[in-house]
C-alpha cells in the first residue's frame, strides 16, 4: 500500500512516487460526470442532469454554514440542479454526531468524527474507493481506511502548531520565535509580565481545543513510526517521551498561572476575537484557525503561526502535518449518488482547504500563503506512517480500553485542574496514572 510520510522542506510526498508539489492541482477534472458508489468500492459514471435528491449536509462550521457554504451550494447547483442541499451546522461536532451515529440519523453526508474506530467505518460509511489507488489522487486516504477501502477524504490537511499574535510577543520583548519548551514558558511569562495579554489560553470549557495538542506528539518524537510504537509501549508519557514533554507544557503554564484566569468559563468563538485584538499571545491550534482569526485582526499580519517550541538534537523543527476531519456518506443515505457528486465537488472545486488555511487534500495543489513562515524558518513536515499490516484498529482499542482518550479531552482537562489548584494531585501523579491505565488497556488488547 502507498504511504505519505516524512514531509521534507517544502514538499510532501507519498512512496508511491505522487507528490504534492507547488505545481498545478493532479485531482479529478471531470465536473460533468459523478462516480457512483457500490458497496464494493467501484465506482461507475452518470450524467448529473440524472442525479437528483434532497442531501442534508452535517458540518462543524458552524461560523460560515450561512455564507461561504451557500455559496458552494450554489455553485455545485451550477452542474446538479436536480440536488438540493441542507447544512446543519453543529457546535459540539464530535459528540452529537457520536451520539446521532446509535441511529440511521447522522445526515447523507457528514465529517467523521475522529473517534470512530477504523474497523467500525464499513458500518457506518459507504465506500469510497481502493486506499492504493485514492492515494493516487488524495492525500491521508489511508487515514479513515479499512482492508483496503477508504471511507473518507480529508477535507484539508492541517500543520500542527501553535497561534500567535506578534505585537505581542513584540510588546512583551521576545523576538525570536521559541525553539524550546523552556523558551517558550519563558515567552509565556515575559508576556504575563509586560502586557496585558493571556499568556497561553486553553479553551478548556470548549473542550474540544485541547484535543488539538495531541497532533504535536509526532513533532516531538521526529518519528513517523511513533504511533505504530506506540501499541507496544507500556509507558507512553513516562518522563522523556514525547506525551510527557507535550503536556508538561500544558501543565506548567497552568501552574504558573499563564492560562486564562477561570478557564471554566471559556468560549471558543470570543476567544478568536481576543486572540485578534491582542488579548491573547498564544493558543494551540491547527493551521486551520490561522484565516479565522486573521480575519477578525484589523492587521491580518500581526497573527502568526509557529511550530511546536520543540528542537531535534540535530537541530531540526518538525511539524506535525495530519488530515483535518474526512467527509464521508452515510451508509444508510437513499441519495448515494447525489452524496458522492458533493463529495468530489467539495473536495476538487470548492477550494475549501486552502481557503480555509490549510493544504489541499488534492495531489499537485499549492501551499497556502499562511504557511509561508514555515518555510522561512526552516521547518520540516512529518506525519505518521499508516497502521502496520495486522495491527490496524490496535491503537484505538488499546487507547478505548484503557481509558486514556488521546483524542478525549478528559486527562488535559485533568491536568489544567491540577495545574490551577482545583485537584490534589501532581502532574507525575497524573502520568503515572495514565501509564498505569495505557499498560493495563494494552495487555488486554494485544497480549
Amino acid at each position: 500500500m502507498s504511504k505519505m510520510k516524512h514531509f521534507k522542506g517544502w514538499m510532501l510526498a507519498t512512496a508511491a512516487a505522487v507528490a504534492l508539489t507547488m505545481t498545478g492541482c493532479g485531482g479529478a477534472e471531470e465536473e460533468e460526470a459523478v462516480p457512483e458508489v457500490g458497496t464494493d468500492g467501484e465506482l461507475t459514471v452518470t450524467d448529473p442532469a440524472d442525479v437528483s435528491g434532497d442531501l442534508t449536509v452535517l458540518v462543524h462550521r458552524t461560523d460560515i454554514v450561512d455564507t461561504v457554504f451557500q455559496d458552494y451550494a450554489a455553485e455545485f447547483q451550477e452542474t446538479y440542479p436536480n440536488v438540493n442541499l441542507s447544512f446543519e451546522a453543529i457546535t459540539d461536532y464530535q459528540g452529537q454526531v457520536n451520539i446521532r451515529m446509535n441511529t440511521k440519523d447522522y445526515g447523507d453526508v457528514l465529517m467523521i468524527p475522529d473517534n470512530v474506530p477504523v474497523e467500525d467505518l464499513p458500518h457506518f460509511f459507504e465506500p469510497l474507493g481502493a486506499t492504493e489507488e485514492m492515494l493516487e489522487n488524495y492525500l491521508f486516504t489511508d487515514d479513515m481506511a479499512y482492508q483496503g477501502v477508504t471511507y473518507g477524504i480529508p477535507i484539508t490537511i492541517n500543520a500542527n502548531g501553535i497561534l500567535y499574535n506578534k505585537d505581542v510577543f513584540e510588546e512583551a520583548g521576545v523576538t525570536d520565535v521559541p525553539a524550546t519548551p523552556e523558551e517558550f514558558m519563558e515567552a509565556l511569562s515575559a508576556i504575563n509580565e509586560n502586557t496585558d495579554a493571556i499568556p497561553l489560553y486553553t479553551n478548556y470549557g470548549a473542550g474540544w481545543p485541547l484535543n488539538q495538542w495531541e497532533p504535536n506528539r509526532v513533532s516531538i518524537a521526529g518519528n513517523p513510526d511513533f504511533t505504530n510504537e506506540l501499541i507496544h509501549t507500556d509507558a507512553p508519557f513516562a518522563e522523556g517521551e514525547p506525551h510527557h514533554i507535550l503536556y508538561k507544557v500544558m501543565y506548567d503554564a497552568a501552574d504558573q498561572g499563564l492560562i486564562e484566569g477561570d478557564p471554566l468559563t471559556t468560549d471558543w468563538e470570543s476567544s478568536k476575537q481576543m486572540m485578534a485584538d491582542g488579548k491573547i499571545a498564544t493558543m494551540v491550534l491547527g493551521s486551520w484557525a490561522i484565516t479565522q482569526v486573521q480575519e477578525l485582526a484589523e492587521d491580518p499580519e500581526s497573527i502568526g503561526y509557529m511550530p511546536f517550541p520543540y528542537t531535534q538534537e540535530d537541530g531540526t523543527i518538525y511539524s506535525a502535518v495530519a488530515a483535518d476531519f474526512n467527509i464521508g456518506i452515510n451508509v444508510n443515505s437513499d441519495h448515494k449518488e447525489a452524496a458522492r457528486a458533493w463529495v468530489d465537488f467539495f473536495i476538487n472545486d470548492s477550494n475549501y482547504a486552502v481557503d480555509q488555511g490549510g493544504i489541499s487534500p488534492v495531489v499537485g495543489e499549492d501551499y497556502p500563503s499562511t504557511l509561508a513562515s514555515f518555510e522561512e524558518l526552516g521547518v520540516e513536515f512529518i506525519s505518521e506512517n499508516p497502521h502496520r499490516e495486522g495491527e490496524e484498529g490496535f491503537l484505538d482499542q488499546i487507547d478505548n480500553e484503557s481509558e486514556v482518550g488521546l483524542w478525549i479531552e478528559g486527562f488535559k482537562q485533568r491536568m489544567i485542574e491540577a495545574g490551577i489548584g482545583n485537584r490534589a494531585e501532581t502532574y507525575e501523579d497524573i502520568t503515572n496514572d495514565l501509564n498505569s491505565r495505557w499498560e493495563a488497556g494494552r495487555t488486554r488488547v494485544v497480549e
